[in-house]
């Protein structure tokens, strides 16, 4: 299946790697490209393309929290539950977004538009609480920043509020007068 479509980008990633098994990651984001996620079927796929077992390559997908088992909504929104973020009340935020979307972790709205993880760090230790929203990062939540962001995406499909890179702020300084 993934060889019938990919089968040039396929090449291209393997000649990358000296040593097949390295391109099982690059491979596996080219499935989850196709679907959404990766199924059982492109595992196998994939295995037999590497020389790796089926079992070798679960093993890869379910270590990485990028990489999805099981279609996810529109909007991927990920929780960081590391202990930095939950001293500052990630938890709280997950509870309150699991209320506000009516779904649990690892479920996806009826509409298919949200889907809800706790995921370990997302490496903002000092900006959180923090989510990902696709490829989307945003730093010192709260409940009213994240009801902003989940109806901006739920009307125009974009927020405003995406934090990207923690910049810091220009020391004082630096700051030119005039």
């Amino acid at each position: 299946m993934l060889r019938e479509k990919y089968q040039k980008e396929i090449d291209e990633i393997l000649s990358r790697y000296p040593v097949k098994r390295s391109a099982l990651i690059p491979l596996l984001y080219l499935a989850q490209r196709e679907n959404g996620y990766v199924s059982e079927a492109a595992m196998i796929e994939i295995a037999g393309i590497l020389n790796l077992t089926p079992p070798q390559v679960y093993e890869t997908v379910t270590f990485y929290t990028m990489l999805n088992l099981k279609p996810v909504g529109k909007f991927h929104i990920q929780v960081c539950k590391s202990l930095m973020c939950a001293l500052v009340g990630s938890d709280t935020l997950i509870g309150w977004i699991r209320s506000q979307l009516g779904i649990g972790i690892g479920e996806t709205t009826t509409d298919g538009v949200f889907t809800l993880n706790a995921v370990e760090c997302l490496a903002a230790c000092g900006t959180g609480p923090m989510m990902q929203i696709n490829d989307d990062y945003y730093e010192r939540l709260t409940e009213d920043k994240v009801g902003r962001i989940l109806a901006d995406l739920r009307t125009t499909g974009v927020s405003s509020l995406k934090s990207g890179p923690f910049m810091w702020p220009e020391p004082a300084s630096a700051v030119s007068e005039g």
